[in-house]
């Protein structure tokens, strides 16, 4: 099981100043962290694209290229792309080019966002989001397959017979699909063939098993080789030398970023009790000592049958060196217990 690290890039107030750091020095301290990432042997690196002032990622691939200068081995992953709102030809040539810059380690995870600013923004309409999605994902698809396109949809003018260029250092680029918890989009990865990513970030995992079932049953009803189905999640985490430390050093900026995100879409105000609860055994927060995380992350694989794990660190802007420690504990503690662990 692959094992990596996500970030939106966030950019909210120090919980306990009330003051942000520049937009500059965080994406400077976000290059040291993929470095650390890399040194401590970690497997996927991945920015999920946002366009609102509390993230700063509006150009995942931009930030995977200067990831790309800075590393060798690991993989340089959107989590997500809002294909939605977004230029597929134009997606694969930034995806192509951050693959040539590192030697082929570039992917490309499609999503329809679970935020809409976007869709104003590229001058989209939000009651085509599904529609949207399932013919810019055709096109991407295309382009990947094949260097001349002949294409025609609904949304976008028609491509007649020409070039998409650069081409990819191998012959296509990895397309992941993600999903928040609708069955159609899991049906249509799986039916594709397409490997799947979902997002565990409310509620318990227990609650993913019947899409993951799904997901397997589909995927080889439509007659693909299971030997090359991948499945993933995605969750907010946070370790620390002790479990009361993560929970203590984590809950300020979380707290601040859920009920911020609640006042726009209805939630309660996240309360030190609900953390807690999210934070159980059967929760969906990864937050505490490396061995808790080491022992969810096993329980998700076992309930999922997970081929990777994303770590999503730093829900709101955390201490730079406290992201680095939790980035260093997730590679030297909790990566090589999961490995010795699945190999057994």
């Amino acid at each position: 099981m692959e094992i990596g690290v996500s970030t939106f890039v966030e950019l909210t107030p120090d919980t306990a100043t009330g003051k942000s750091i520049s937009q500059h020095q965080r994406m400077r301290d976000l290059m040291e962290e993929v470095e650390l990432m890399e040194q401590v042997g970690l497997d996927v690196f991945a920015v999920g694209e946002h366009h609102r002032p509390d993230f700063i990622a509006s150009s995942p691939a931009v930030i995977l290229a200067a990831a790309a200068a800075k590393t060798k081995n690991i993989k340089l992953s959107s989590a997500v792309t809002v294909l939605s709102s977004a230029d597929p030809v134009r997606v694969f040539q930034d995806f192509a080019t951050v693959d040539l810059l590192s030697d082929g380690r570039a992917e490309i995870m499609a999503g329809r966002g679970s935020f809409i600013e976007s869709f104003p923004l590229f001058g989209y309409n939000l009651n085509d989001y599904d529609e949207l999605f399932a013919e810019k994902l055709d096109l991407l698809l295309q382009i990947n397959k094949s260097e001349k396109v002949n294409w025609r949809g609904k949304f976008r003018s028609p491509i007649q017979n020409q070039g998409v260029y650069p081409r990819p250092f191998h012959d296509q680029l990895p397309v992941w699909i993600a999903v928040g918890g609708t069955p159609n989009s899991v049906t249509r990865a799986a039916t594709l063939g397409l490997p799947l990513a979902m997002a565990i970030i409310g509620g318990s995992p227990e609650h993913f098993v019947p899409l993951a079932d799904l997901y397997r049953n589909t995927y080889k009803k439509a007659g693909h080789d299971e030997s090359k189905l991948q499945l993933a999640v995605h969750s907010h985490g946070y370790i620390a030398d002790t479990s009361q430390q993560a929970a203590d050093e984590f809950f300020p900026s979380y707290q601040y970023v859920m009920t911020q995100l609640g006042k726009e879409r209805g939630w309660q105000p996240m309360s030190r009790q609900a953390f807690e609860n999210m934070r159980s055994k059967r929760g969906a927060l990864l937050v505490g000592s490396a061995q808790e995380v080491t022992e969810k992350i096993l329980y998700e694989q076992e309930l999922l049958g997970l081929t990777r794990f994303l770590l999503h660190i730093s829900v709101g802007t955390m201490p730079h060196s406290k992201v680095m420690r939790a980035i260093e504990l997730l590679g030297t503690k909790v990566a090589p217990e999961l490995r010795k662990h699945l190999k057994k």
